[in-house]
């Protein structure tokens, strides 16, 4: 199932390939700041957590002195979690914004999935490129141990890739995922140690931690920016196995409600 999901969309590499690149430039199209706008949303962002929460959490950081160290843990949060929500936020609705593309041309549409991730994962690309810059600036570069993030950004993107196109397959035919979903994820950010390290929760609170697949991924990112520390591959299994699981019921349920997509849209 997935080695033949793969040739089709091998085959229409052309298509996946045109598609980025038109809705790339047709997004910052008539924009006189251009792309720049990928780089100043997280950056606002970013500057709004260090002013209000700064001076709060930087006690709170343990073994760090730096005081830019605040701000690289929140960076890495904010911008692995930002690549995260654009793929969810736009795969739950990739399917009901291209429905006179699926219902006129006969493509593959897991190729629309898959356009959605590459597009996310170019914008996460750039601002990740000037992230790496400012490091290298203020002497802050975590050297070797940056290619750590590599394992732990392909378990992202497999289970952003499955959630997103069961999301995306749901709200076909219940509307309401989409708008629900903008609600969890307000929750799931304030639920993920982003803005505030995981030691200055009550106990009480960390089984809710524990049981967030996006947690371990974060503070994964967050060891290798700030302390230039290797993850603990072992936290790392459990949300590659929800991952994987993910995909499967994803290539499933797609597979299996496809045709009847055609006819909801």
């Amino acid at each position: 199932m997935a080695a033949g999901m793969a040739r089709a969309v091998w085959n229409y590499r052309g298509f996946v390939i045109g598609s980025v690149k038109r809705e790339f430039q047709t997004r910052y199209r008539n924009s006189l700041l251009g792309a720049a706008w990928t780089v100043l949303n997280p950056l606002s962002m970013i500057i709004v957590y260090t002013v209000i929460f700064s001076q709060l959490m930087r006690a709170r950081l343990p073994g760090v002195e730096n005081n830019l160290a605040y701000s690289i843990y929140l960076c890495a949060g904010v911008l692995a979690w930002g690549f995260f929500a654009e793929v969810i936020n736009r795969s739950q609705s990739v399917f009901l914004e291209n429905a006179n593309l699926i219902k006129k041309l006969s493509f593959p549409r897991i190729c629309l999935p898959l356009i959605v991730v590459i597009n996310a994962g170019i914008n996460f690309a750039i601002i990740l490129s000037i992230f790496m810059v400012f490091l290298l600036i203020t002497d802050n570069f975590p050297g070797w141990v940056l290619l750590a993030v590599i394992p732990v950004l392909l378990i992202q993107i497999i289970f952003s890739i499955g959630f997103g196109i069961i999301l995306g397959v749901l709200n076909v035919f219940f509307r309401d995922v989409g708008q629900f979903m903008g609600i969890l994820l307000q929750f799931w950010f304030w639920f993920t140690p982003i803005v505030y390290p995981l030691t200055v929760l009550p106990e009480r609170v960390k089984p809710f931690i524990d049981a967030n697949p996006m947690a371990p991924l974060i503070a994964a990112y967050q060891g290798v920016f700030v302390y230039g520390l290797w993850p603990v591959w072992s936290t790392l299994l459990p949300p590659l196995l929800i991952a994987v699981a993910l995909c499967v019921f994803a290539m499933r349920l797609f597979r299996k409600r496809s045709g009847e997509m055609v006819d909801e849209l």
